[in-house]
């Protein structure tokens, strides 16, 4: 029911109206789910359930958070959140986007590319538009798996860290080494090797870690084991923690 729901919206209204009015839809989408079995890291509700979604991913319905989200939000709280930081933010989801924006004595700019996503400002992760040493924290989901020059991605977040800052990264994983081929360009064939029309590699995490380490990163792998369903955290979720470290 949820997926058609949605599959209508976004047929009928236009992607920033449908931004702008989005808040308001989810809250009356949320008279139906709300309960006190689980509750949403990110907005706080208490639910009756998640909604299963894509993948089999729990989907809040008062503000949209995946596992993912949820996650993130935890870890940013419980350890990354300080007056004073400067966050800038690839491709955020909106929900992360609309908390942070609200979090008091921070900076934070969103950027994308693609116009896909509520962002301030659309930095090519390849070439900044921005000067050396200007960030606290980076965080770059999902985003280095849809970049061709990785490495020159990894170059510049480097160049727009301050030292001894912190990149946050995820990515879709595998077991083995990472795996690309640039002859393989149509949305069909990517979505067959890569498993997204717009992905062009799958990392394995040691593969991730050694390229980052060769950009003169210093990398801490964190694995969650654990599966929180009071939250709808996922088990067996990976986030790569990395830090600027001078020469």
């Amino acid at each position: 029911m949820y997926k058609v729901l949605q599959q209508l919206i976004h047929f009928i209204l236009p992607r920033k109206v449908f931004f702008k009015s989005e808040l308001v839809l989810r809250r009356l989408l949320y008279l139906g789910y709300r309960g006190h079995t689980f509750t949403c890291t990110v907005c706080g509700k208490g639910l009756r359930t998640f909604i299963t979604g894509k993948n089999g991913n729990l989907l809040c319905p008062n503000c949209g958070s995946l596992p993912r989200n949820r996650r993130l939000w935890q870890l940013l709280e419980t350890e990354f959140l300080r007056p004073g930081i400067h966050i800038l933010d690839f491709s955020p989801s909106r929900c992360l986007y609309r908390k942070l924006k609200k979090v008091p004595q921070i900076k934070y700019t969103a950027t994308d590319l693609s116009n896909d996503f509520i962002a301030d400002t659309q930095y090519d992760i390849t070439h900044m538009a921005a000067p050396d040493d200007q960030f606290d924290l980076i965080i770059c989901y999902h985003i280095l798996e849809h970049v061709i020059d990785d490495i020159k991605a990894m170059q510049e977040l480097y160049r727009v860290l301050k030292p001894n800052g912190k990149i946050l990264i995820q990515t879709p994983f595998q077991e083995g080494s990472i795996y690309e081929d640039y002859s393989i360009t149509s949305a069909e064939e990517r979505l067959k090797h890569f498993g997204q029309e717009d992905h062009v590699r799958v990392y394995s995490v040691s593969g991730l870690r050694e390229r980052l380490e060769q950009s003169g990163f210093e990398v801490d792998v964190r694995t969650h084991f654990e599966e929180n369903t009071v939250n709808g955290l996922n088990a067996q979720e990976t986030v790569l923690v990395v830090t600027k470290k001078m020469p």
